[in-house]
């Protein structure tokens, strides 16, 4: 037997430990090299753990669940074991035929469907329902308390408990005090991260939040009249956001402490220009940074935030990536949003807010129009930004949205 360890993967000197998620194969199966085995949730990011080499995991050190650090050993893996993994896996056939076949033990193991608690046959007698006709909820489908306090002689609502949906699967449904089906699942470490950091910006910032309103117009001109050319020759489709990255970058350069930070009593103020591009994925926010956005094109600002899109969805940013930052820009609009005050974050002293485009009627030289409206919002530390500079940052981004020739012109 020749054993090969797995490991974790070496953390952020920032991150002292991690949490195991699930593992995607069993002690006895066959692997392959960089085939993922598990993953590996910091209050960052996840990390893929592949197979080192091919062979059958032999033993799992470290289960579903488990706080692990870098280096930490998580399982063993014979490489030796190949010619091994077919047998193993007709072995494991036989185990799987008699449960198959006897059918006695399998109805056995269901034989408590129909049958109620003591507390649950109470309740039913005294509605007159019958627990033939409660669909339980129950251990091996017995039927509890809140089965019955939730059947009813004319029907079995009890039966559409199950048709709940689960945020996590793999969390059973229990009951709460009074019968009624919940699901209690633990924050990812991610979602925790997210948790402190954003109470920590409310009670270490003193936050205000500026708004105005910006007329879409010119932009939404500019993008149809080059979008399919845009998309032809850069490969990727010309959205709004690289537009909102350089307003931002204009009205930073005129404003530069709303593109500073505060350290314990010193204001630092930035040279470069890092906008931070809050992205939604299913285990949390995240918020990964456009380095050097002065120095990007229109066309790798839309490149990068679409990458940044989808390596989030797959859970693939690195710590890296979503380290340090400048200046934030959080989008609501892609889900609907008309208006929110964004969270700073820390220890940025800024973030704008982007909302939904939506046509709505303005006054212009006296006469009521239609115009593509959006609704910015600015939320800052007033600890260093006064009112006077925040207000007019805003109004920057405004104008520069609305003459986005000029803007991208730089004059």
């Amino acid at each position: 037997m020749a054993l090969t360890d797995v490991v974790v993967p070496q953390l952020s000197e920032s991150v002292s430990e991690a949490t195991l998620l699930t593992w995607k194969k069993k002690p006895g199966e066959a692997v392959q090299a960089d085939e993922i085995l598990i993953e590996v949730e910091t209050d960052k990011v996840v990390l893929e753990v592949p197979a080192p080499a091919s062979g059958v995991l032999s033993e799992i050190v470290k289960g579903d669940g488990s706080l692990v650090t870098s280096g930490e050993l998580l399982a063993r893996i014979d490489t030796a074991g190949k010619a091994a993994a077919a047998p193993a896996a007709a072995a494991s056939a036989p185990t799987a035929a008699p449960a198959a076949v006897s059918a006695p033990p399998a109805a056995a193991s269901t034989s408590s469907a129909g049958i109620a608690s003591p507390a649950a046959s109470k309740i039913l007698a005294d509605k007159g329902v019958s627990a033939a006709a409660v669909s339980g909820t129950g251990r091996d489908g017995r039927i509890t308390k809140g089965d019955a306090l939730g059947a009813s002689a004319a029907s079995a609502p009890a039966a559409a408990a199950p048709k709940v949906a689960l945020a996590n699967p793999s969390v059973p449904m229990t009951q709460s005090l009074d019968g009624r089906p919940e699901q209690r699942v633990p924050m990812s470490r991610l979602r925790a991260r997210v948790a402190e950091r954003l109470l920590q910006s409310q009670q270490d910032n003193a936050i205000l939040t500026t708004f105005n309103e910006v007329n879409m117009q010119g932009v939404i001109d500019l993008r149809n009249l080059y979008k399919d050319k845009f998309e032809k020759e850069h490969g990727v489709k010309l959205g709004f956001m690289s537009f909102f990255v350089k307003a931002a970058v204009a009205a930073l350069k005129r404003y530069p402490i709303l593109n500073a930070s505060v350290d314990g009593k010193d204001i630092i103020y930035h040279g470069y220009f890092d906008i931070g591009i809050a992205v939604g994925s299913p285990r949390g926010l995240v918020v990964p940074i456009l380095r050097n956005a002065d120095q990007l094109t229109i066309a790798e600002i839309e490149k990068t935030i679409a990458d940044f899109g989808k390596r989030a969805s797959e859970g693939k940013l690195g710590i890296e990536e979503m380290t340090g930052g400048t200046f934030s820009i959080s989008n609501g609009g892609v889900f609907g949003s008309m208006l929110s005050t964004p969270i700073i974050n820390p220890p940025q002293a800024a973030i704008l807010g982007v909302h939904a485009t939506k046509e709505r009627a303005v006054v212009e030289k006296g006469q009521i129009v239609i115009r593509p409206i959006n609704y910015l919002a600015m939320s800052y530390d007033h600890r260093i930004i006064d009112g006077r500079e925040a207000v007019l940052g805003l109004v920057a981004m405004k104008e520069a949205l609305e003459d986005p020739q000029r803007m991208l012109l730089e004059i």
